[in-house]
């Protein structure tokens, strides 16, 4: 799969790197800020060194932060095929913004954030093309009364995900970042590129839509 990314990322050529800002972080008094994470040694060099042309370095990229994006993706869809489809994506978008990384923050924080929209972006376009399933409320009642022992995680987080697929994606990526992964408000910030207030008025927002869906539910729809 690594060939295959590298590849596809050949007729993309990044842009020129700019070097990471030396200096401290200040708070508004003026006084130097908490510490903060930075990128690894490793991961600067091989920027650098794929930035100046060489091709092997974006490759031990991906190999290092491969699994890291996969995960993050296969809360965007379960399906194999489109599942790598999307974290060639991913890839493909961080060699093309590779210039605008600056190494104030993890690599892997800037490659969630890329995987964020781009899982956004698919979600998108499954809502215009009305590609989502349906599930009823009897399905999440059947599996919580079923001892845990028997439940398949795989089953669990397949109906999960076609719940929240009812809801619009913005909707969908709040309570996913929130309560499905457990982000804190900041980090969702971070993730979506809101504001913490936006991200607080939208899971309020989104959990009232949940509630809504239920009740349908219990009416007798289908949610």
């Amino acid at each position: 799969m690594t060939e295959t990314y590298v590849e596809a990322l050949q007729d993309h050529g990044p842009s020129e790197f700019q070097d990471r800002d030396n200096a401290s972080r200040r708070d508004g008094s003026g006084r130097p800020g908490p510490a903060q994470p930075t990128a690894s040694p490793e991961d600067l060099r091989d920027i650098r060194q794929c930035l100046r042309g060489d091709g092997n370095s974006f490759r031990r990229l991906i190999d290092r932060h491969q699994q890291h994006v996969a995960g993050i993706m296969w809360r965007f869809s379960m399906d194999p095929d489109t599942h790598g489809e999307l974290v060639g994506e991913v890839f493909i978008e961080a060699f093309q913004g590779l210039g605008s990384y600056r190494g104030q923050a993890p690599f892997e924080h800037w490659l969630a954030r890329i995987a964020t929209r781009v899982g956004y972006r698919h979600w998108r376009t499954q809502r215009r093309e009305r590609a989502i399933q349906t599930v009823s409320l009897e399905e999440c009642y059947e599996l919580a009364d079923r001892p845990l022992e028997e439940v398949a995680p795989d089953e669990a987080a397949q109906v999960l995900n076609r719940l929240l697929a009812q809801l619009p994606p913005r909707d969908r990526l709040v309570l996913t970042l929130r309560y499905v992964e457990g982000c804190s408000v900041k980090e969702t910030a971070e993730r979506t590129g809101w504001s913490e207030t936006m991200v607080k008025i939208q899971a309020f927002r989104a959990r009232k839509k949940l509630e809504r869906l239920y009740r349908q539910a219990e009416e007798g729809e289908q949610i």
